[in-house]
């Protein structure tokens, strides 16, 4: 149950009469009722209010649910004098000048109590009294205020009054309860309305006076409580938003220290498997096909943010793949909608670990020649540099040799596991060390050779695969959590 929830069955319990016990002693609302009416003659003889056509009697089918003998269904315009707001011309309405308080709508509705505008008008329309309850006839309908001195209304509110024959706390809290009501009987297209109609006709539970302060003190009495519970409701929400996302993190977090499965002799070190990446990459040198780069430097035991197994070795990135940047397109030309048969990949394409294939555009052929090269594969994996950084996905088969934005690279590998390393980028380890590296200078940017540089922990080939298939065994739980 939600707060809100919590309050509306409080609210609810109140103006069915189960909130307190009744008590003989405080008479009935039938007494009551006539004391309002004979104060309503009073002020009618003294034309201080019109006298009004009699309203039609509650029907039984009106009743939404049973009351105490001693309560009294009656109707708004029977108990209430009712004023509809009416907005004066706009030439007389200036902030902080001269004339009465004037409100428009519900701009300056506190929690119970109408708080102060800055707007006054001199050319006086409507009225409402001290200890007036203030209703939303337009847009929020049935929203509610009790206002504690004389200001001038427009056509956004009505104001309630009773004459202080009734508690006004008590019809802040029992007008509030049928909000609902008004929205059900608002009416209009650009915005909802009620009209003076359905305000007076609005059907109400009266009890005697001195009930209505009982009332009262006891719906004050619990909302310390629901407070509280409000507090705790909202840690709890806050907390099961974030918790998918967190167990989504600590997934990965097990997966990249080596807790996520076990270790296996037979599998073979993490140091073999760089041994074989390195052969790789002198081959590849070799041919031509890879420019050899200047040694990265050592990892510091400073640097090694946690223990890994014994079968495990850390290392740099740029020591197992090789990192290739995109190209934007020429300066004075602009990607196009027609298939030129030349795809090309923005950041706004990278999304949720692939590429969105919808929204693609084309190089234009004239141009094509001159970033022919610049290309990712679907066996690689990219990473966003610059916009939204640290980003990682790999390629539909359907776009692979796509063209790659400038503003983002390719990582270049043939031994590792493809689908490991993406999840070893997206852990919490890597992404802050990405961070920590972006050029906070003009616009943030991720440098290739920082990227070489982030230390990242190896596991052998084999157990990769294995973690992969713990990880996509337990990560779709999380998203069903969501």
């Amino acid at each position: 149950m939600t707060p809100q929830e919590l309050k509306n069955s409080i609210l609810q319990l109140a103006i069915q009469g189960k909130l307190v016990e009744q008590r003989e002693e405080e008479g009935t609302a039938e007494e009551l009722f006539v004391k309002i009416q004979e104060e309503k003659q009073k002020l009618i003889t003294e034309k201080k209010i019109k006298k009004e056509k009699p309203l039609p009697e509650i029907t039984e089918d009106e009743k939404p649910f049973d009351i105490p003998e001693s309560w009294k269904w009656v109707r708004f315009g029977e108990i209430f004098d009712i004023t509809m707001g009416q907005s004066p011309k706009g030439t007389s309405v200036s902030e902080n000048g001269e004339g009465m308080e004037f409100h428009q709508g519900k701009i300056y509705f506190g929690v119970d109590y109408l708080e102060k505008s800055i707007q006054k008008t001199d050319e006086i329309t409507k009225i409402a009294e001290p200890n007036s309850i203030l209703l939303c006839v337009r847009a929020p309908v049935g929203v509610v205020n009790i206002v504690e001195r004389k200001i001038c209304i427009g056509r956004g509110l009505c104001a309630l009054t009773s004459h202080d024959i009734m508690y006004d706390r008590f019809m802040l809290f029992f007008i509030r309860a049928f909000q609902n009501d008004f929205i059900k009987k608002s009416t209009g297209t650009t915005f909802k309305a009620i009209t003076n109609e359905v305000v007076k006709n609005q059907i109400f539970p009266l009890p005697p006076l001195a009930e209505q302060k009982r009332i009262v003190a006891k719906i004050e009495e619990l909302m310390p409580y629901i407070d509280q519970y409000e507090k705790a409701w909202s840690k709890l929400e806050q907390f099961n938003k974030r918790f998918p996302e967190d167990m989504k993190k600590s997934l990965l977090q097990y997966a990249i220290q080596g807790k996520l499965v076990e270790q296996r002799e037979e599998e073979g070190t993490a140091e073999e498997l760089f041994a074989k990446i390195q052969e790789e990459k002198q081959r590849l040198i070799a041919e031509k096909k890879i420019k050899k780069e200047k040694p990265l430097p050592e990892i510091t035991e400073d640097e090694k943010p946690f223990d890994i197994p014994e079968s495990w070795k850390w290392c740099r990135l740029g020591e197992i793949v090789t990192i290739l940047g995109g190209k934007r397109i020429p300066a004075g030309r602009q990607l196009t909608t027609e298939n030129t048969g030349y795809k090309y990949i923005r950041v706004s394409d990278m999304k949720d670990g692939t590429v969105l294939t919808d929204g693609l555009l084309y190089v234009p052929a004239d141009i094509y020649p001159s970033i022919a090269r610049y290309i990712i594969h679907k066996e690689d994996v990219y990473i966003t540099v610059a916009g939204t950084i640290g980003r990682v996905g790999k390629i539909p088969y359907e776009i692979d040799g796509a063209n790659l934005t400038e503003n983002a690279d390719r990582l270049v590998f043939s031994i590792l596991d493809q689908n490991w390393l993406i999840r070893c980028l997206e852990s919490n380890i890597i992404q802050s060390q990405i961070v920590n590296v972006t050029t906070k200078v003009g616009q943030p940017k991720l440098a290739i050779k920082r990227i070489q540089e982030l230390v990242i922990p190896l596991p052998p080939i084999a157990e990769q695969k294995r973690i992969v298939e713990k990880l996509e065994q337990l990560l779709p739980l999380c998203e069903r959590l969501k």
